[in-house]
């Protein structure tokens, strides 16, 4: 196949010797499989940002912190360095965020280093060696639907014990090898704890995946495990050995107005009669 521009220093440098074939085509990078001396391997091309099609990546980068404060106020101006740098975070984020899960014991795939806005990680395959299938690809059976979803609320427990919450979890960000699922797609893992939006994307990613999996198991859709975990991590009671049930009871109860009408009105009458009394006894 044609190389790609992009892969000119990469194979120049030697860090990849062949470019083999393109996997896919993304919103925001395109994927080649690639031959590293020996290994074959992934390449994950991140597309510049005005050609990436990402919605809304400002709710993403919030709370990401840049210690430089050059590079800071050079991405708050949106200078041509404030714009490079903060296409560096973005591509950086995705590799901070694969070597803390994978050190977590979530199954990601194994980072090699970012390189010219080119990411080299493990190529995840199946039980005879090809491109894993992604997990939309798949018909699951009913046992290995409760099996995978147990797992993929793990996976998602341990992420958020680690501060992380990926942002964009759905059926197309997963994989599927012989061993399970996989979690892909990380540049905008979002911080648990700093970001405004991260509560609404975590419940967002945790239904997305159940929502997937009740396709073939229907009484996974009437699980709660979103909230049930969201309630113990602000508690500070989320651990990686915490058992989850899929259940949760909102303790915040709807106050009844009809009622609550009823007793002002009947505060109400009693003052009344107590005003006429103290009026009839002068």
């Amino acid at each position: 196949m044609k190389i790609p521009k992009r892969f000119k220093p990469l194979l120049e440098d030697g860090l990849v010797d062949e470019v083999i074939s393109q996997l896919m085509s993304g919103k925001e990078a395109t994927v080649y499989m690639v031959r590293c001396s020996d290994k074959i391997c992934c390449a994950k091309v991140y597309k510049e940002a005005s050609n990436r099609s990402f919605k809304k990546a400002a709710q993403y980068q919030e709370g990401r912190k840049v210690r430089n404060t050059r590079r800071a106020r050079a991405m708050q101006k949106s200078s041509k360095f404030g714009r490079k740098q903060q296409e560096k975070i973005w591509h950086n984020a995705e590799v901070d965020a694969l070597y803390l899960l994978a050190a977590a014991g979530v199954r990601v795939p194994e980072p090699y280093g970012c390189f010219d806005g080119i990411l080299l990680m493990e190529l995840i395959t199946d039980a005879d060696g090809y491109v894993a299938p992604r997990l939309n690809d798949v018909e699951l059976s009913y046992e290995l639907a409760l099996e995978d979803h147990r797992i993929m609320m793990h996976a998602i427990k341990l992420m958020l014990c680690n501060g992380i919450i990926h942002g964009d979890l759905s059926e197309f960000n997963v994989l599927l090898d012989e061993q399970g699922p996989v979690i892909i797609d990380l540049p905008q893992a979002v911080n648990a704890s700093t970001n405004n939006n991260a509560k609404s994307m975590f419940i967002r990613d945790v239904n997305n995946i159940t929502a997937y999996y009740s396709k073939f198991a229907p009484e996974l859709s009437h699980t709660q495990y979103a909230k049930e975990m969201w309630r113990l991590f602000e508690n500070g009671e989320l651990t990686p050995e915490t058992e989850l049930t899929g259940v949760f009871e909102d303790s915040s109860k709807t106050a009844d107005v009809d009622l609550v009408l009823l007793e002002i009105k009947e505060a109400f009458k009693e003052e009344q009669q107590r005003i006429e009394r103290l009026k009839n006894s002068e």
